[in-house]
């Protein structure tokens, strides 16, 4: 009886493997936090020595602040893809606080609570942070500023509407991980109530454009 030769483990381009370590680390940071994010568990998860993902990220921090830097801008495209790129500015920006507040961004609400507390103790993830940061206030700045030139929106300071929005989306994310979500009236639409009030809207007219 002829034995089969073991099959023929296909080696995979370096970029190609490199992008998969970084998407299995983010779903375990997204799932389970940054915390769990190891050479071991991702090689685990597909199967593969350690060594290997060694040999991609020497360091287990720079997997750490690559796969946060992954989670974050896939986060950002989905809230403003690039094809809605040609719809009004008020609309985009409405579709942006309608998605992130009607609950399905609750894992990278939780990833990111999770990065600024872990970015104390590493420089590596806390300058990815600040990257992540800048990139999303910038885009919504930029978004509402075009808002501003078409006669949408009203407001002298785009920048600081936008970081308006963004802490008020910060502190409403501190209770993600609350066991028993504390709900109120005043908190399911807060961050588009500010958005409008800030950008003298009527009240309700983003909510009906999402």
């Amino acid at each position: 009886m002829t034995s089969s030769p073991p099959p023929t483990r296909i080696r995979k381009p370096p970029e190609e493997r490199r992008a998969e370590i970084v998407r299995i680390a983010a779903r375990i940071a997204l799932e389970e936090g940054l915390e769990r994010i190891t050479l071991r568990r991702v090689a685990d998860e597909l199967g593969v020595r350690p060594g290997l993902i060694g040999h991609y990220f020497p360091a287990a921090d720079d997997l750490v602040s690559e796969s946060f830097t992954h989670a974050a801008t896939k986060e950002r495209g989905s809230l403003l893809p690039g094809e809605e790129a040609g719809l009004a500015p008020i609309d985009r920006l409405a579709r942006f606080l309608t998605r992130l507040t009607d609950g399905d961004y609750a894992d990278l609400s939780r990833l990111w609570l999770n990065a600024r507390h872990v970015s104390r103790f590493k420089t590596g993830l806390r300058a990815a942070v600040r990257a992540q940061e800048e990139l999303t206030r910038d885009a919504l700045a930029t978004l509402i500023d075009e808002g501003v030139r078409r006669g949408e929106l009203t407001t002298e300071d785009p920048l600081g509407v936008a970081l308006h929005i963004l802490v008020n989306i910060d502190g409403l994310g501190a209770y993600t991980n609350d066991d028993v979500p504390f709900d109120h009236p005043a908190l399911r639409d807060m961050t588009i109530t500010t958005a409008e009030r800030l950008l003298d809207l009527p009240v309700g007219t983003l909510r009906a454009r999402g």
